[in-house]
């Protein structure tokens, strides 16, 4: 069996909050296969959010750990932990986060040149991807020149630029209208997997049928769902 692109174990996450302490998470252990499609729902508050955010890096567990690409998040310096984040996480979020003032050409190749692509190089890798994403004609436009679902296009082959292992989407359509949420869906289910692993944070039944897997966070644990997604 090949080696899990991500694992989590024992994994918890407790805030402090006038003088309470409050356990969002508690007990979390995940395993993700290369190539695998796991989608994490659950009813609002339950914490998948944050879930994902430590999966990622961009928070630190109260206790357990975190490894990635066969490196533990928690034994890297906050420097090591981003640079091995660029190389081996994409990141979609449910709001684009695209920088108004960068082109989607430019947007998309920013982790290639962050991780040091030269960037001719960089640039070719971005322009291959917004073709598939269906962008082509849309290498020169910025964010406000997009629609919704153009702009999470763009969010997608951003992710997708470094080949990353695994890519990390916490509500990817849930800011899209119906039309432009199907379109993303599509994308979704029609890109090469090429051994990349998708968690997804998702309320969308239609996602979530769609993934390898369904895994409900419920009282700070994930389990099997066994149940239809509410």
């Amino acid at each position: 069996m090949a080696e899990a692109v991500l694992t989590c174990e024992q994994l918890a996450r407790t805030y402090r909050d006038a003088g309470r302490e409050i356990h969002v998470l508690a007990n979390v252990n995940l395993a993700l296969a290369p190539g695998e499609r796991v989608a994490i729902i659950g009813r609002s508050g339950a914490g998948k959010s944050t879930l994902l955010n430590l999966l990622g890096g961009l928070d630190v567990p109260t206790s357990g750990y975190v490894n990635v690409a066969g490196r533990s998040f928690t034994s890297m310096t906050e420097r090591e932990r981003c640079q091995w984040r660029n190389q081996q996480l994409g990141f979609v979020f449910q709001f684009h986060h695209l920088l108004p003032e960068f082109t989607a050409l430019e947007a998309v190749s920013m982790p290639a040149r962050i991780a040091g692509v030269a960037r001719k190089q960089a640039e070719l890798a971005a322009r291959g991807l917004l073709e598939r994403v269906g962008l082509a004609e849309r290498l020169s436009h910025r964010p406000n020149q997009l629609s919704g679902g153009e702009r999470q296009r763009v969010a997608i082959a951003r992710a997708l630029v470094n080949k990353p292992g695994c890519v990390l989407m916490d509500e990817p359509t849930g800011n899209l209208d119906p039309d432009s949420a199907a379109q993303v869906l599509s994308l979704m289910t029609e890109l090469e997997r090429a051994g990349t692993a998708y968690v997804i944070v998702t309320h969308d039944p239609a996602i979530a049928a769609l993934m390898d897997r369904q895994l409900v966070l419920d009282d700070g644990c994930l389990r099997s769902a066994d149940r239809a997604v509410d």
